[in-house]
């Protein structure tokens, strides 16, 4: 694998967006005022995603102790399926919630599946609703990364068809299943004054 090199700015230049060389005497002061700012927020960036990871390690690291010493030394089970977990203060006004989300992927047994049911709404031209039409192309359309949306195949399994047909796809579905991965979550929560309300403290740029 050849080795990429890295080209060297002589003094008095700065790289533009295609990677041409621009004598400095040359960009507008404002270029200059606004390259600066840039990399000002963007290193304050860096700086606060490295200590947000450290948090989020931290955390993470403390909540599974104290689950630890609690089985250990109380015989309590803390937690739920899954991973799932819900940490109250002592005077329930502060509460802590580790989450787990699973990624899941359909194998091979979601074409048999889909197949099934094509073959049911093909005998159900005139009895099928266009909703339910509508739902299941939907459920099974692609988006541009190719991916199927999980949710919407999971959530045909809500419906009471009696269809052997439509039996044998949902268990299909419902078999196709796999995990492919898992992501976990700490959400923090404050109750507001004596109602049952919690309000989440934001931890995330967006919410911040």
């Amino acid at each position: 694998m050849s080795e990429v090199q890295v080209v060297e700015v002589p003094a008095g230049y700065r790289k533009d967006a295609r990677g041409a060389l621009v004598p400095e005497q040359l960009i507008k002061p404002v270029d200059l005022a606004r390259d600066v700012l840039v990399q000002e927020i963007v290193q304050k960036a860096r700086e606060m995603n490295e200590i947000m990871a450290k948090f989020k390690a931290s955390i993470f690291g403390d909540i599974e102790a104290f689950v630890e010493m609690s089985a250990e030394e109380y015989g309590v089970k803390l937690g739920g399926q899954k991973g799932n977990l819900s940490l109250m203060s002592f005077d329930g006004r502060l509460k802590v919630n580790r989450a787990v989300q699973e990624r899941i992927n359909f194998d091979e047994r979601l074409q048999a599946a889909k197949a099934l049911i094509d073959e049911c709404l093909h005998d159900w031209t005139e009895g099928a609703s266009p909703e339910l039409q509508a739902l299941i192309g939907a459920a099974f359309a692609t988006n541009k990364e190719g991916e199927i949306n999980t949710g919407r195949v999971l959530a045909l399994r809500r419906y009471e068809i009696t269809d052997e047909r439509w039996i044998r796809a949902m268990n299909a579905i419902s078999e196709a299943v796999q995990v492919v991965g898992s992501k976990s979550y700490i959400r923090v929560y404050e109750r507001i004054g004596e109602s049952g309300e919690y309000l989440p403290i934001a931890l995330d740029m967006a919410g911040v």
